[in-house]
């Protein structure tokens, strides 16, 4: 697949860090297999009644998300780079029931796609996980509303931290 990030915005990049008390074979268990994805995945609140999953790249995970109010957000990853166990890469978009892609529901200039990449280290037996994520074959209004986007990314990013600190706290160690 052709590299076509745009790299002449480098304050479009979101970056964001967590360090979870769980070790790095476990927390890439977390990522990289269809049921933990499914138990923790998403904010607060939210349910993941559908998914199907390829993990390979070219492969896609497609979910989708509910609200406890009912509302249904479909998403896709494609899955790019895959080394585990440190790197994850994907291009994240919204989508509808089939797999075809959607404007976010709640921002028409959003990026139709964006590019993720996961980098899970080992800390002294816990791990550090670390997002960068960009636009993907982005306008510049689209640059500028992901841009725009960053607090509330950090918001969401740091939701879905919290509920896979809970996931992995209730598994058992190795």
């Amino acid at each position: 697949m052709p590299d076509t990030r745009d790299t002449t915005h480098p304050d479009a990049t979101f970056r964001i860090s967590r360090t979870v008390d769980a070790p790095l074979e476990m927390v890439w268990r977390a990522y990289t297999e269809q049921e933990p994805l499914m138990a923790w995945f998403g904010p607060k609140g939210f349910s993941m009644p559908h998914s199907r999953y390829d993990f390979r790249p070219g492969g896609e995970f497609h979910y989708c998300l509910r609200t406890p109010t009912g509302f249904e957000m479909w998403g896709k990853w494609v899955f790019v780079d895959i080394v585990a166990p440190t790197t994850l890469s994907m291009i994240i978009s919204f989508s509808d029931a089939q797999g075809g892609l959607t404007r976010h529901p709640m921002s028409a200039a959003w990026p139709l796609k964006t590019f993720s990449t996961t980098t899970f280290a080992d800390v002294g037996g816990k791990t550090q996980i670390t997002i960068v994520w960009e636009p993907y074959q982005s306008t510049a209004d689209e640059i500028f509303a992901f841009q725009s986007g960053h607090a509330s990314m950090a918001q969401g990013c740091n939701g879905t931290f919290e509920q896979l600190d809970e996931y992995l706290a209730g598994l058992p160690r190795p």
